[in-house]
C-alpha cells in the first residue's frame, strides 16, 4: 500500500474536533445528561479530546467511557479463525440509563463497527438517546447508519484505505489515504 495523500494534519484534526464539540453542545442544549463513549482503540482518544474541548467551552466536565466491541463483531469468526479474540473490556463508570450517549469513533465506513457498538451499549443499559460522532466519514455504508457529528467527509474508492494516526497511539496526528 502506498500513501496517496494526507487529508488532515494536526491542526485540521484539532479544528474538526473543536467544531464537533460545539455541535454536540448545541444539539444537546448543553452537556447535562451526556456521556461520551469511545470505541476501542482510537475512538477513546478522540472522545477524551472532545471531552477536553467541551470542558473548555462549557466549564463543566463530561463523563467519558470506553467500549470494547470485540465480541459483538459480525466478522469475529473470520478475524479470529486460529486464535482467541483479544478482549480488553469496556470501562464505562457512569450509568448510561436515561443518558444521552455520544458514541465516538475515528472512521465511519460500512457501519458494522457502529452496529456492534450499539449492541454492546444496549447490553450495558438503556440510554435516552445514542448519537454518533466520527472524525472521518468515508462512505460505502452496508448498514443504514449515519453520523450525527462528522469532522470531515472524505469520499473514497473501495480500493483506498483511510488511516487515522493519533499521538496517543502513533506519535503523530494525521489522517491519510492509502491506495492498494
Amino acid at each position: 500500500m502506498s500513501q496517496k495523500a494526507i487529508v488532515l494534519d494536526e491542526q485540521a484534526i484539532r479544528r474538526a474536533l473543536t467544531r464537533i464539540a460545539h455541535e454536540i453542545i448545541e444539539k444537546n442544549k448543553g452537556i447535562e445528561d451526556c456521556i461520551l463513549v469511545g470505541i476501542r482503540t482510537r475512538g477513546i482518544y478522540i472522545a477524551n479530546r472532545l471531552a477536553e474541548r467541551i470542558e473548555q467551552i462549557e466549564g463543566t466536565k463530561v463523563s467519558v467511557g470506553e467500549l470494547d466491541i470485540t465480541l459483538y463483531r459480525d466478522d469475529l469468526t473470520v478475524k479470529t479463525e486460529n486464535q482467541e479474540p483479544l478482549v480488553k473490556g469496556s470501562d464505562i463508570q457512569k450509568d448510561i440509563n436515561n443518558q444521552k450517549v455520544i458514541l465516538v469513533d475515528d472512521v465511519l465506513y460500512t457501519g458494522r463497527t457502529v452496529r456492534a457498538a450499539l449492541d454492546a451499549l444496549i447490553d450495558i443499559g438503556r440510554p435516552a438517546a445514542i448519537q454518533l460522532a466520527v472524525l472521518v466519514d468515508r462512505g460505502h455504508r452496508e448498514l443504514p447508519i449515519r453520523a450525527d457529528f462528522v469532522g470531515k467527509n472524505i469520499p473514497t474508492s473501495s480500493s483506498e484505505r483511510i488511516v487515522v494516526e493519533l499521538k496517543e497511539v502513533d506519535e503523530m496526528d494525521r489522517v491519510c489515504i492509502y491506495e492498494n
